[in-house]
């Protein structure tokens, strides 16, 4: 490990327990900053109506730390957007969202689409699937950018068991993408979860990044603030344990291959000669082949569009 790495591990990487939430309260009181949080969601009746809830009850209504709750439906064809609003949140579907351009499926489409209708000078992501959620996630992670103006971008880490199995969550991160940072970007490879889907940044931080608009966003979000605001912008914080529902091996593999490709262009700048996956599921006494898109497309910085530099000047 690098020894610049070594030293942002002891300066950078913190615990939820660092920083108890009054002096996140009394800290965002002096500096006046408001925080938003903003889950993306696709089919997570089960599980969002919670998540919205604990954000409401601990950092809305006991401690006032989040200033808006925001969902994001994604195309839910489930009760996710009933779900949420009955909770108490905010709302939005993906496709309501600067309409001028037509939406893409992905998760990273909806993070970027996210940034037109929140107002929080801190944007907080937080997956909808988590089971047994703490709040410690929001204010873990806002916590830092809140009491330390040099930091840009927080990103949670946690233990991910597997089932019964501590630690063995997070396989396309110990397959993929700790070895492509680890290769190409060493010097993000102090980032436990790198591929994490709760952090928060500063909305003058996002608002100049290109978003993937599937799951590589999290990987090019962090190579590209890297290269933006240095190593010593970037932290992170232990906030315990994340369980979450666990996606199959096929689906990590159209994962991995689109957290490949967005490593790739961001080594090269270049284009993918093939850009489709090629799966193999057992019917019968045959191997059928699946053949997937890889997503290719990235929305370009939110500073860059019309209708966010209106709504800013607004």
């Amino acid at each position: 490990m690098l020894e610049e790495v070594e030293r942002w591990l002891t300066d950078r990487s913190w615990s939820v327990a660092d920083r108890p939430l009054h002096r996140v309260l009394a800290a965002k009181r002096a500096t006046g900053q408001t925080v938003s949080v903003v889950l993306p969601a696709l089919n997570e009746e089960a599980t969002v109506g919670e998540i919205v809830s604990v954000i409401r009850r601990d950092l809305v209504l006991r401690a006032p730390l989040v200033d808006e709750v925001v969902v994001v439906d994604s195309g839910s064809t489930d009760r996710t957007a009933r779900v949420a609003a009955a909770a108490g949140a905010t709302v939005v579907h993906r496709d309501a969202i600067l309409p001028r351009i037509p939406a893409v499926p992905g998760k990273g489409e909806v993070l970027w689409r996210s940034l037109l209708v929140t107002r929080g000078d801190i944007v907080c992501f937080v997956d909808a699937d988590l089971r047994e959620f703490s709040s410690d996630f929001v204010s873990g992670i806002v916590g830092p950018l809140l009491t330390e103006p040099d930091v840009q971008l927080v990103k949670a880490m946690y233990d991910r068991p597997l089932g019964t199995a501590a630690g063995q969550g997070g396989r396309v991160t110990e397959l993929v993408a700790r070895p492509l940072l680890n290769m190409h970007w060493p010097r993000l490879a102090g980032f436990v979860q790198p591929l994490g889907g709760e952090y928060a940044a500063r909305r003058t931080l996002l608002e100049q990044l290109p978003f993937p608009v599937g799951y590589g966003v999290e990987l090019g979000m962090l190579v590209d603030a890297l290269h933006l605001v240095g190593l010593d912008a970037l932290a992170q914080v232990d906030v315990g344990v994340r369980r979450h529902r666990h996606q199959d091996g096929q689906a990590l593999g159209r994962m991995a291959a689109a957290i490949y490709r967005t490593a790739q262009l961001r080594l090269a700048r270049g284009h993918l000669i093939r850009p489709s996956l090629t799966q193999f599921e057992r019917t019968g006494d045959a191997f059928e082949p699946r053949t997937y898109s890889v997503d290719t497309e990235e929305r370009p910085p939110m500073a860059e569009i019309a209708e966010y530099r209106t709504r800013r000047v607004a």
